[in-house]
């Protein structure tokens, strides 16, 4: 059984993973026709095509997400997933060319890998290049390269974050959930478990060289068919795992942002579609801390 994102048919996932400067990208592909949304609650985002996921606006659908590394720096990276896409024909119909709409979102790992070394257009490309539908791995690799988290006690306390993914089933429905988590706070299993050793009840937080270290991002898909609007519903539980999970979340330090995409035709409640969204976020959060420290 294919417990990631991917288990959503249509969709696909491909990295670029640098180690030695402990960055890297993940392109999440869609298949068409989607209906695609987005928010963000952390304070401090870091996006590209975002106002675009909004209710009311004309275009309601993605050939894309990128989730990339290297700050505002790596939304770059974007160029190249573009530049793929056109390249396979893909894109918003304008009547005159085929425009890719890839929304993305960046987290920042400047810290501690090398600052200098941030995906760009090659990179971009690289990841959009090796999607494939086959189960996503979880741990250090692609956006979750540099990842880190529990850095709001203090940078000696400060682990390995990474990527995770995970998926439920609605009846018919399948609902799954990619995260990078690179929080300043510490993460916990949605039975409370404290993976990264931190209190339930977060203290107040240390003096920070640099408070901006931070951002967890997610795409939540689905195979039901659902309006902008009921997506949304799945995109605010996706956030309430990150507020269970993570301790604190949504602070001004974090750039969280949820993107999420409804790819088919099944016919599910939209409740119980938002309650799987949660459990598959809470449960990719675990999976990317346990593998990036296993």
């Amino acid at each position: 059984m294919n417990d990631s994102i991917t288990s959503v048919p249509g969709i696909s996932v491909g990295h670029w993973t640098d180690v030695e400067a402990g960055t890297g990208c993940t392109v999440v592909t869609l298949p068409e026709p989607n209906v695609v949304a987005g928010e963000a609650r952390g304070a401090a985002p870091g996006t590209r095509e975002y106002a675009l996921l909004q209710p009311g606006m004309r275009v309601t659908q993605a050939q894309a997400f990128l989730l990339t590394g290297g700050s505002a720096f790596g939304l770059a990276a974007a160029d190249g997933v573009v530049k793929g896409l056109v390249e396979d024909g893909r894109g918003h119909d304008t009547g005159v060319v085929r425009v890719p709409i890839v929304p993305a979102a960046v987290i920042f790992d400047l810290f501690p890998g090398d600052p200098s070394a941030r995906p760009g257009p090659d990179e971009g490309l690289a990841a959009y290049r090796s999607a494939s539908s086959d189960e996503v791995a979880s741990g250090r690799l692609g956006v979750g390269t540099g990842a880190t988290a529990a850095k709001w006690r203090g940078f000696e306390n400060m682990v390995p974050g990474g990527l995770g993914s995970a998926s439920r089933q609605v009846g018919a429905a399948s609902v799954g959930a990619l995260v990078v988590v690179n929080a300043v706070g510490d993460v916990f299993s949605l039975s409370g478990e404290s993976l990264t050793g931190g209190d339930h009840e977060p203290g107040p937080p240390q003096l920070f060289a640099d408070p901006t270290v931070n951002t967890t991002l997610a795409v939540v898909a689905t195979d039901a068919k659902l309006t902008r609007a009921e997506l949304g519903r799945l995109l605010v539980r996706a956030h309430d795992a990150f507020a269970v999970c993570l301790r604190p979340a949504h602070t001004r330090y974090d750039g969280d942002v949820v993107f999420g995409a409804s790819v088919g035709e099944i016919n599910e409640d939209v409740e119980a579609l938002a309650e799987a969204a949660f459990g598959a976020t809470a449960a990719a959060i675990e999976k990317s801390v346990r593998a990036a420290n296993s």
